[in-house]
Formats: structure tokens, sequence, C-alpha cells
């Protein structure tokens, strides 16, 4: 019997899987949004909401946490000092995903899986902060 067994196996082993979603996991710290399929998105969300939610303790048992799951030591870093302070007021919901298309081989649906405060976003909108206080002393 599968009683409370919530997995999705994605037609591959554990070890490919496991490493599938590091792989998707590190990418989508790296680049803030990646397109991949839907199945897969819903099954990263999980891990990494999770590894955000690590990351804000910021303890030395939270970061070894996160270091069995990313090897990668940039990316990690990224995730304690850059990432995770993003989210310092937010209580999970970290991630957003929109559904695409159907991809047009073999009509699986597609879907962006990204963060939901984006970094980018931030740095526009204190570039447009200080370009409005520079046209206000102009004026003066």
């Amino acid at each position: 019997m599968r009683h409370r067994v919530f997995s999705r196996k994605l037609g591959r082993t554990f070890e490919h899987r496991k490493s599938m979603l590091k792989n998707l996991a590190i990418s989508l710290f790296k680049y803030e949004r990646i397109t991949t399929t839907l199945p897969k998105a819903k099954l990263l969300r999980r891990k990494v909401e999770r590894l955000i939610t690590w990351a804000k303790r910021g303890d030395l048992a939270s970061i070894r946490l996160i270091e069995k799951f990313i090897k990668d030591k940039d990316i990690i870093k990224r995730l304690v000092s850059s990432i995770a302070p993003r989210f310092k007021e937010r209580n999970g919901g970290y991630t957003r995903i929109l559904r695409l298309r159907n991809r047009k081989g073999d009509a699986a649906l597609l879907a962006i899986i990204e963060l939901v405060v984006r970094e980018k976003k931030e740095k526009r909108e204190k570039k447009e902060k200080g370009e409005k206080k520079e046209k206000a002393e102009v004026k003066k």
C-alpha cells in the first residue's frame, strides 16, 4: 500500500531523479528562473522551498543540511547571503510556477519556475528611485 507516500518518479531511477533535482535546484538558484516540464517543476518546488527555509535560519546545522543536497560552494554562499535575506519576511511560497505551452516534440507541458522576489527587479527599482531623486534635485 502507498499510504502517505508522495513522490513523482518521472520515469527515472532514484539516483537519476536525485541528481536531476540537484542540478535543477542549482540552476534555479543561479539564474533565478528556469524552464522545465511541469511535473519536474512541481517536484523541484518542494526541495527548493525547504532549502530556502534552511538558508533563512543561517546556523551551522542548516548550512550543513543544505550542503548535503547542493555540493556547489558558490551556490550555497549565494543562497545564504543574497537569496535567503530577500525572503526574510515571507513564511513560505518562495517560488512561482507559470505554465507555458506544450512542447512540440512530445507534447509535454512546459512551465517556468522562478523565485518570487527576483534580484534584477529589486536593482531596477533602486535605479528608478535614484533617478527620481536626481530629477527632483535637478529641478530644485
